[in-house]
């Protein structure tokens, strides 16, 4: 048997490709929409993907499950659980609780384990060519390394109200009559690492087992002393705020995402052809470098979504393709760099891209207006926005200062002030960058704080030092004193 993890660090977001190398076939379980990766590994492996599935109705990334079936012609399978309310909206085959898919000598079995959301399914896999019992558990969002699935998604993402606790109580039970029912030794291959909004505080190891989550995770004693009511209260205190796209993911994921097909390769956009459509509105400049290089100089009306492990997700934050239907153009140093952006991009539904620019050279500029921390308490803001999540906010934030996470912001513009100057910082400007290009293209007048939080905290603590020394003035004085 062949388990392979494929691992998007953008999305912190796990899918496995499985495969019978004595038959030559393979499954893929919860796959992002850039599908070549799987149809790689399959090949390099020999086999064909015959079977293609996932474990829940995501709101964190866009399924690719139609879009490898259709490329490969692999049977689909999606949950038939949860209820008449969380059933896809696409052909496929439905799995309920107990069902099997067979792949040669491998067996996969579906456990309905609810609580992260009605119709999420574990699958649990039996190696037969190696035993006769199962050995590892594909958890998807049911359980992390070290932590579980947030039960209150469905509220903050999916218009739910309330739901959390019953999804919580949910969870609960299919710990004790699923997952704690198995042996210790089955491994556990969870969807999310480190940095999934998902959960609170998932490890970075890729994997666990049932012995040691039962032993180490934080919910084990709960389990262990039967405490439904304190394992409800420890899960859902401290979240972090869920992003406004998980909304429109959790929607589309349910109906079937588009099929794209294949994708012809991004060109290069002639600069006297872009600055026409700039001037008309009607493409949107992306600017992929560092906040560094963009507080310098960039191009006026851009959008800053930096190239890296955060692309989808820092796109998505600004980027609504349900009401953003200019196509954009992304700076890139060549072809290859836009391709890869582009990939990042559509795993979180945002298809238009027209083409790329290498350089901003003769399209029209404005440099990002900063303050220095030390200017901030003299200078007349009409708002201080913290756009840190609100578990960094708790712990510390600038006085005054109001909270609204930079994946919520462009969602939420009723809670900022219609006129007057805003003052946004994040930690250490990355995010902020992010959250302030999208409110200047919405017409709202931001100035970013430069070195964001963790500037101004450097500041204070400086000045509380300088507070707490004495002046050389007062040591005379005492010493006068002392001899007179």
């Amino acid at each position: 048997m062949l388990i392979e993890r494929i691992y998007d660090e953008d999305l912190a977001q796990a899918s496995y490709l499985i495969g019978c190398q004595a038959k030559g076939e393979a499954i893929v379980v919860d796959p992002r929409r850039n599908i070549a990766v799987y149809q790689s590994l399959a090949a390099s492996n020999g086999m064909r993907i015959v079977a293609v599935t996932e474990t829940h109705i995501h709101a964190d990334f866009l399924s690719g499950t139609r879009e490898l079936a259709a490329a490969t012609g692999a049977t689909a399978y999606v949950s038939g659980e949860g209820g008449t309310d969380w059933q896809y909206g696409f052909e496929a085959e439905r799995l309920m609780d107990n069902d099997e898919i067979t792949l040669g000598n491998i067996t996969i079995k579906t456990l309905h384990t609810p609580g992260h959301t009605p119709e999420l399914l574990s699958f649990l896999i039996t190696d037969g060519a190696f035993a006769d019992t199962p050995g590892y558990l594909l958890s998807g969002d049911f359980v992390f390394s070290g932590d579980l699935g947030r039960p209150d998604l469905l509220d903050e993402a999916a218009g739910g109200v309330d739901t959390r606790f019953a999804g919580a109580k949910e969870l609960f039970t299919s710990l004790q009559e699923k997952f704690l029912t198995l042996p210790d030794y089955v491994q556990v291959h969870p969807g999310h690492g480190a940095g999934s909004a998902c959960g609170k505080a998932l490890g970075a190891v890729p994997s666990s087992t049932v012995g040691y989550e039962r032993r180490y995770a934080w919910w084990g004693p709960y389990l262990s002393a039967n405490d439904e009511t304190g394992f409800v209260t420890k899960l859902l205190d401290g979240q972090p705020d869920a992003h406004a796209y998980f909304g429109r993911m959790k929607r589309q994921n349910r109906e079937g995402p588009a099929v794209m097909g294949t994708r012809p390769p991004l060109q290069e956009v002639a600069t006297k052809d872009l600055i026409l459509d700039l001037a008309a509105d009607t493409m949107t400049f992306v600017d992929s470098r560092s906040h560094a290089e963009v507080h310098q100089v960039t191009v006026a009306g851009s959008l800053n979504i930096p190239a890296g492990k955060s692309t989808a997700s820092f796109g998505a934050w600004v980027v609504n393709p349900e009401t953003d239907t200019n196509p954009l153009v992304l700076l890139a140093p060549d072809q290859l760099s836009a391709q890869e952006m582009w990939d990042h991009l559509v795993r979180v539904g945002i298809d238009t891209v027209a083409g790329y620019v290498t350089s901003i050279d003769g399209l029209p500029t404005s440099t990002p207006k900063r303050i220095q921390p030390e200017e901030l308490e003299d200078f007349d803001a009409a708002m201080v926005l913290d756009v840190r999540d609100r578990t960094e906010h708790s712990a510390g934030h600038i006085p005054g200062s109001q909270q609204l996470s930079g994946g919520r912001v462009m969602w939420n513009l009723d809670q900022l002030p219609a006129s007057g100057t805003i003052v946004s910082y994040c930690q250490s400007g990355v995010r902020n960058s992010v959250a302030a290009s999208a409110l200047r293209r919405a017409g709202y007048d931001v100035v970013e704080l430069d070195g964001s939080y963790a500037g101004w905290a450097t500041l204070q603590q400086a000045l509380d030092t300088a507070l707490a020394l004495p002046t050389a003035t007062g040591v005379l004085q005492m010493k006068s004193g002392a001899s007179s």
